[in-house]
């Protein structure tokens, strides 16, 4: 707004103009509430108009009995993606300075009727029309299935909060290619550029709501980048935040016809910069294969459409194969999508693909593998949802070679016969938003493993992530949730849900946005039973206990690094060599070769007695399905440590009872293919 100076109108102009910013302020400026009497939830003021909360009642604060935080995790959502794929496809905000009004309007283009509501066309099917209006009325948005509309309101958020969630993962989302080919944007498509506003957003949305409680840290809604500081943010009762990120060529790293367009240089500088923007867990790939790493594809027409994508982004749409484990990826999808194959070049179509073909050919590349080992190195946390079974076999088995326990599988993108896995290594798992019959039947399969290891468990609203979520049940189905109704907690009061002239039911409405998750919890509470709730509820001590081990995580000495080391034989090659220090030196570049023959060996010398108590095999395609560790004392008195009789390959980890020992031995009994036995590296550990 520009003001016009004038030399007259002296005084009573300057009264009249303090009037109408007087006005101004109270119009779209925070404003004393009820709340001002002291109770530390309520803020001193919000804006107003705003929207209901419809919880009342002190949020619970410390831990329990045995020193655990307490509360709900959110491990998967997408608060700032309106800010993504060119600004235009989630429409409205989850705050605005300016107040409700602008925060909750739908993107310009959808006025009159949504007749140019594009994207819904492709999501929610029918012609996209709809009441564009946001506040006051809120008519057709937000609903469970509309899918491009704002979700995350920070009075939304604040009624999850106020619910018991104590734990939101943040992930800074976008894709280059749907913003290119998407015709309506304000902003270029850079995925990085994209990254970087919606983590500056997100500590705006912060001090946003500090100013309601007085300034700087006064707020509930709390940026956390380490798991200590999150825990003193959840035992005071807040919402700890934490930045994740879920895009498709992070760093840059996307490939064309097979050719990867960044290096290890763009991968170090891309997580440094990640890492200090407060980022703390990722995904390398998502919808597309890139330099990094398959992805798990995408059914249906969705499916169609993203190939469809993947070919425009890197020259190659998806390859499959026969799947060599009870893992598989899903099924690609075969149905048609016009409106995205309208975009490929004339003569270019999708290709078809074999029914019994369900494993995209695409693992973790080398730079994927870097990149792994970079997060390690950094301490952050990889999202393995989204890779192919190939790519997550292998990150699987980096992280258990190193004892490493940041692993997240945040909303149901990951084959379930990983579960167990990902426990052992100390990881989190959360399921998708399901509606709450599904969601129950999901979590009773994984109950047992969940027990075995004493894990909480999360769940991943993926709210703004175009996704879907749980349609009502209906008000005449059995127990359906009662409104009021106490928190998981038992300290709070939950009533039905208003913002401006709209009020939810999630009896009749479904999961339409981020304040109805209080809701949908207690509707899982009445559809199985106390238990999963309880589950539920250890979520956030779970997800922080897999954080704080992954930062206290240090790699273990690699005891056979550079040690003397014989083999029973060693593959002639005029051109290069593969002598048994090959598989010691720290290279995996060079690799020691057995002759073509079952029973070989490899022997290692550590110089001196040191306890051992894990060795790790890195393949190179010639492999053993069996074999055994040996260790010894003096080199000629033997004992067996540990064995493998099913081996296939990749980066294999072998533990046992830690013990002294000077000689590490690796017999080898049965190859797994034609040739003989061939290693990279092998590592020697003492745990």
């Amino acid at each position: 707004m520009t003001i016009a100076r004038r030399r007259y109108g002296g005084r009573r102009h300057v009264a009249l103009l303090s009037l109408l910013l007087f006005v101004l302020a109270l119009s779209l400026g925070p404003t004393p509430s009820a709340a001002a009497g002291g109770n530390w939830w309520e803020p001193t003021a919000r804006p107003a108009p705003d929207s209901g909360i419809g919880v009342t009642g002190e949020p619970f604060t410390g831990t329990d009995a045995r020193g655990e935080v307490r509360g709900f995790v959110d491990a998967h959502n997408h608060l700032m993606s309106n800010e993504a794929f060119g600004g235009r496809l989630i429409c409205g905000k989850p705050f605005s300075e300016k107040g409700i009004a602008d925060a909750l309007k739908d993107c310009p283009e959808h006025y009159p009727d949504g007749s140019l509501a594009i994207f819904d066309f492709i999501t929610n099917g029918g012609d996209g029309r709809h009441d564009p209006d946001g506040w006051p009325t809120f008519a057709d948005w937000p609903a469970h299935d509309s899918l491009t509309h704002q979700q995350n309101y920070y009075a939304w958020v604040e009624r999850a909060w106020r619910g018991g969630q104590r734990v939101l993962v943040n992930d800074l989302v976008t894709n280059g290619v749907i913003c290119s080919v998407y015709f309506f944007k304000d902003r270029g498509c850079d995925e990085m550029t994209s990254i970087r506003l919606q983590a500056k957003l997100t500590y705006d949305m912060q001090a946003y709501v500090d100013r309601m409680y007085g300034g700087t840290g006064k707020g509930w809604f709390r940026v956390v980048t380490d798991s200590a500081q999150a825990r003193r943010v959840v035992e005071q009762g807040k919402l700890a935040v934490v930045l994740g990120v879920e895009t498709s060529e992070p760093f840059g790293c996307k490939q064309v016809l097979d050719v990867a367009q960044c290096d290890r240089a763009d991968i170090d500088a891309g997580l440094d910069e990640l890492y200090d923007l407060g980022v703390r867990s990722m995904f390398l790939c998502h919808k597309f294969d890139n330099a990094l790493c398959g992805v798990r594809f995408d059914e249906g027409a969705l499916g169609t459409a993203i190939n469809v994508g993947q070919f425009l982004s890197t020259g190659t749409f998806w390859r499959t194969e026969q799947c060599t484990g009870p893992q598989h990826d899903n099924p690609v999808g075969l149905a048609a999508a016009p409106g995205a194959e309208a975009e490929l070049p004339e003569g270019v179509d999708v290709p078809a693909y074999a029914e019994d073909a369900r494993c995209n050919v695409r693992g973790l590349t080398d730079l994927g593998e870097y990149a792994v080992r970079g997060m390690m190195k950094r301490n952050m946390m990889l999202e393995i949802d989204h890779m192919s079974v190939k790519a997550t076999g292998r990150a699987l088995d980096i992280l258990e070679s190193e004892s490493y326990p940041g692993v997240i599988s945040s909303h149901s993108w990951m084959d379930i016969d990983w579960t167990e896995r990902v426990y052992g290594l100390g990881g989190f798992i959360a399921q998708y938003m399901h509606g709450s019959e599904h969601f129950v039947e999901e979590a009773r399969r994984t109950e047992a493993v969940r027990d075995e290891y004493g894990a909480g468990y999360g769940y991943g609203t993926d709210m703004n992530g175009v996704g879907g979520w749980p349609a009502p049940r209906g008000a005449d189905v059995p127990d359906p949730v009662t409104y009021p109704f106490r928190s998981a907690d038992g300290g709070s009061v939950v009533d039905r849900q208003t913002t401006g002239q709209r009020t939810w039911d999630l009896n009749t409405d479904g999961a339409a946005h981020h304040g109805l998750v209080p809701d949908w919890i207690e509707d899982i509470r009445r559809v199985g039973g106390q238990d999963v709730v309880d589950d539920l509820f250890r979520g956030a001590e779970t997800y922080l206990g897999t954080w704080g081990a992954s930062e206290r995580h240090r790699p273990a000495a690699n005891l056979a690094k550079g040690a003397a080391a014989s083999a029973s034989s060693a593959e002639w090659n005029p051109f290069t060599s593969y002598a048994p220090g090959r598989a010691v030196d720290g290279d995996r570049s060079t690799r020691w070769a057995s002759d073509w023959s079952d029973d070989q060996w490899l022997r290692i010398d550590l110089g001196a007695p040191r306890e051992v108590g894990r060795v790790t095999l890195d393949w190179e395609r010639a492999y053993g399905t069996s074999y055994r560790v040996e260790l010894s004392a003096d080199g000629t008195d033997w004992r067996a440590a540990g064995s493998v009789t099913a081996g296939d390959g990749g980066l294999d980890t072998v533990r046992f009872t830690p013990r002294q020992a000077r000689h590490v031995r690796v017999v080898f009994l049965d190859r797994g293919t034609e040739w003989g036995y061939s290693l990279r590296e092998v590592g020697v550990h003492g745990r």
